[in-house]
């Protein structure tokens, strides 16, 4: 048996990290995602909630205060203790979650959204980080990929969050679910670890060095960023929209109730976002040993699948026309979610990687911040189905430009 304080140590080590964070990530859109779908309990009690503009509000500082931390939470990461960062930041968003099982009014449930948002924004970047450095070139992709289906599962358990509430209560299902992440965070003190490899101990400590804002002017001097941080950032257009949207477009397009559209969409979306992180870390894992091109490749097809399912999305009206779209789309994005952090590490060093995901995961939520809102006005207007085909040019854009710029030399960048 493998004791806790060999568990570094252990070649199996750095898949029981994966493990043990795709539980936080779980946790992470879970207890984010939970509000959303509690509207109608929580609107019986806080009467504020009975409106579309101030529960619009509640979601939008979230969104706002989580981008603004995330570039910050990344510089963070990149000159502490990764593990202490991953545990603080879980126990704080579980705690929040299980207080706002007590909340009483509007502005309470502000307060709270807003220490959620800075709390979850702490996690990703380090996280992602971490998971990059334990994991070489032959699995990086691979342990990514499968990290991002726990924030998959986690949305598509999020919106049981209702069924939940309605048998008991939504004050307990806070409550039950912050218990969950505070006694998960006590479970890994004892179980994650730093990664405590000689070239991160190094890289750790010259970072540690550096002005606060060093990483920033190094990234933000790179072409290579910012072709990636926007590459990443445009197919965040989609991604928002899929998330936000598609419910509505099924049922505008098929004619159908919501309780029927919503299912049928997200569960699709689901299951073939899984199967592509899947098949895409899989593929980008072995390409990249024969070409050193074969992430940015593998990433490329995934960008390039959305392209039809999109056209197909917005111009599609029949349930098979619209199943198979949908279902290309989740393959495709899951192809490129779980390829950016191992593209950046052909780009960037380590002890920035934590600032440039930083960045990148505040231009993509702020450019799902506008799409959403985008997308409300066009819904208003009838045209959510030709706006989501038209997304369709602005991703063949950027890929034309990933596959022009995007040209790593190594596996690994270093200085």
């Amino acid at each position: 048996m493998i004791k806790p304080d060999n568990l570094q140590e252990s070649k199996y080590y750095k898949w029981l990290l994966v493990a043990l964070l795709w539980v936080v990530a779980l946790l992470n859109y879970l207890d984010r995602q939970m509000l959303s779908t509690m509207k109608p309990s929580m609107q019986i009690d806080i009467a504020e909630l009975q409106t579309a503009e101030n529960f619009g509000i509640l979601m939008a500082i979230f969104l706002w205060i989580y981008g603004l931390m995330s570039p910050v939470s990344g510089m963070i990461a990149d000159k502490i203790n990764r593990k202490w960062l991953i545990i603080m930041s879980l126990f704080v968003w579980s705690a929040v979650t299980y207080f706002m099982g007590y909340a009483t009014t509007f502005s309470q449930l502000k307060w709270l959204r807003g220490i959620m948002g800075v709390s979850e924004a702490v996690y990703i970047p380090a996280a992602l980080s971490l998971i990059a450095d334990f994991h070489d070139s032959k699995t990086r992709s691979l342990a990514v990929g499968i990290h991002m289906t726990g924030l998959y599962m986690g949305q598509a358990l999020g919106g049981f969050g209702a069924t939940v509430a309605a048998t008991y209560s939504w004050q307990l299902t806070f409550h039950w679910f912050g218990i969950a992440g505070i006694v998960y965070s006590a479970i890994l003190i004892f179980f994650l670890r730093e990664n405590r490899r000689k070239i991160y101990n190094n890289e750790l400590a010259q970072s540690a060095s550096l002005p606060v804002f060093k990483g920033l002017s190094v990234l933000l001097s790179n072409i290579s960023f910012w072709v990636i941080l926007f590459y990443f950032a445009v197919p965040s257009l989609p991604g928002w929209a899929a998330k936000n949207w598609l419910p509505t477009l099924f049922s505008e397009s098929l004619h159908i109730d919501m309780s029927q559209a919503g299912p049928l969409s997200t569960i699709t979306i689901a299951v073939s976002s899984f199967i592509g992180v899947i098949a895409g870390g899989l593929l980008s894992d072995k390409w990249v040993q024969r070409n050193i091109r074969g992430r940015v490749y593998t990433s490329a097809i995934g960008t390039f699948l959305m392209i039809p399912s999109l056209l197909l999305l917005g111009f599609g009206n029949t349930l098979e026309t619209l199943l198979v779209s949908a279902f290309l789309f989740g393959i495709g994005f899951g192809m490129f979610d779980a390829n950016n952090m191992p593209i950046l590490c052909q780009f960037v060093p380590a002890r920035y990687r934590a600032t440039a995901y930083g960045l990148m995961n505040m231009t993509g939520v702020f450019f799902g911040a506008f799409i959403t809102d985008f997308l409300g006005k066009s819904t208003d207007a009838g045209n959510l189905g030709r706006d989501f085909g038209v997304m369709a040019i602005v991703v063949l854009f950027i890929l034309i430009i990933q596959l022009t710029f995007l040209k790593p030399k190594a596996h690994d960048f270093s200085d």
